[in-house]
């Protein structure tokens, strides 16, 4: 059992051998510990998962629930590996049995308390610069949603909220009714 230092830096090698029972995501080499859901996080992450699984049922693309590690360096410094809290992987290589290998082509990230400038920064910037086409940010609290669409580079940003129904970008056909994921 083997627990990061707060400082020095890591790669996906040392972060392969950290207790399993405590999760972190390793953002250019610095671990964060991941703090655990609230029910209502769970539940939106359910429905979204719901709704999802049932649209990609039979189809290429997969859906995935934390935790599942995205390495999105998986380069010689392998140094960033998260765990979004849901993701689509279309191209089946990228999936190597532990971890989706390179930008997941959807990634949904729940907002709490303890995240929220993560997400809403750090996370953005990196699955930008990274590639995945399609970042979703789920507002708990004001029960929205901002959908990241990368085009050129840059994430376009479209906002919804529970009285919508989000289409999701890169599932041609797959639409999100939101009033069913912020039920609660």
């Amino acid at each position: 059992m083997s627990f990061p230092k707060e400082d020095e830096r890591y790669t996906y090698a040392d972060y392969e051998k950290w207790d399993d029972e405590i999760r972190y995501e390793l953002i250019d080499g610095v671990p964060y510990m991941l703090a655990a859901p609230s029910q209502t996080h769970q539940t939106i992450s359910g429905e979204l998962y719901f709704q999802l699984a049932g649209f990609l049922k039979g189809k290429q693309c997969k859906v995935f629930y934390a935790p599942f590690d995205v390495r999105l360096t998986a380069n010689d410094k392998d140094d960033t590996v998260v765990q979004p809290d849901l993701l689509v992987v279309c191209d089946m290589p990228k999936l190597d049995g532990k971890a989706c290998v390179g930008a997941p082509d959807m990634a949904i990230e729940i907002l709490s308390p303890s995240s929220s400038r993560q997400d809403k920064v750090v996370k953005l910037n990196l699955y930008q610069k990274a590639g995945v086409r399609e970042y979703w940010i789920v507002d708990v609290e004001d029960k929205a949603v901002q959908v990241c669409i990368l085009r050129d580079g840059e994430y376009i940003v479209k906002a919804y909220t529970d009285a919508d129904i989000a289409p999701v970008h890169v599932l041609e056909g797959c639409s999100i009714n939101l009033a069913d994921v912020f039920a609660e």
